[in-house]
């Protein structure tokens, strides 16, 4: 896909900042934000609702330590179903949650905000028993604070300005004393 966005020319912006958003961000995002053809968006949509990951996948050393919490916990993702779910095996962080979601905007309109006040109202959890922790302030942090939900941004390579006004961590170890 990256050949094909480079190759193309049919978006209107860096194609650095398109190659380091596609890393963080849905594809339907960046193909917005980037005003990629309909062309393009409909092949990269084509290609990636197919895509899978085969083998393992390496996550962070410190995700270890969440392990380690006993504490309820949830993954709430964005993505395709089968990249995201092949990326969540590849991992074998299954186990991990007590609830996986996945929402694939090809097929649903929910939101991450839909889905936390989802989980919160099926667990019996009151907004002050719910941390999320995430690292995109647009979009799980967003629906958390449009929630009443604490949040925490995982800042594990100092990408969000010093002088955001939540939490921040950039190591799982520091996350002992938001819980």
């Amino acid at each position: 896909m990256e050949r094909k966005i480079k190759e193309s020319g049919n978006h209107d912006d860096d194609f650095n900042a398109i190659k380091k958003d596609m890393l963080r961000k849905p594809f339907q995002w960046v193909a917005a934000t980037h005003h990629f053809s309909e062309a393009l968006t409909r092949q990269g949509m084509d290609l990636l609702s197919n895509a899978c990951y085969k083998g393992p996948i390496h996550y962070f050393p410190d995700y270890e330590i969440t392990r380690s919490i006993t504490l309820e916990k949830h993954l709430v993702t964005t993505g395709f179903l089968r990249l995201q779910q092949s990326k969540i095996d590849g991992m074998n962080i299954n186990g991990d949650f007590k609830e996986i979601h996945i929402i694939d905007p090809t097929t649903s309109d929910k939101t991450k905000k839909d889905v936390f006040a989802e989980i919160m109202q099926r667990n019996n959890y009151h907004m002050d028993e719910v941390l999320v922790v995430g690292d995109d302030l647009h979009s799980e942090i967003k629906a958390a604070q449009d929630l009443g939900i604490d949040a925490l941004v995982y800042d594990k390579y100092n990408v969000h300005p010093e002088d955001i006004a939540l939490p921040k961590i950039n190591h799982f170890g520091q996350l002992a004393t938001f819980i």
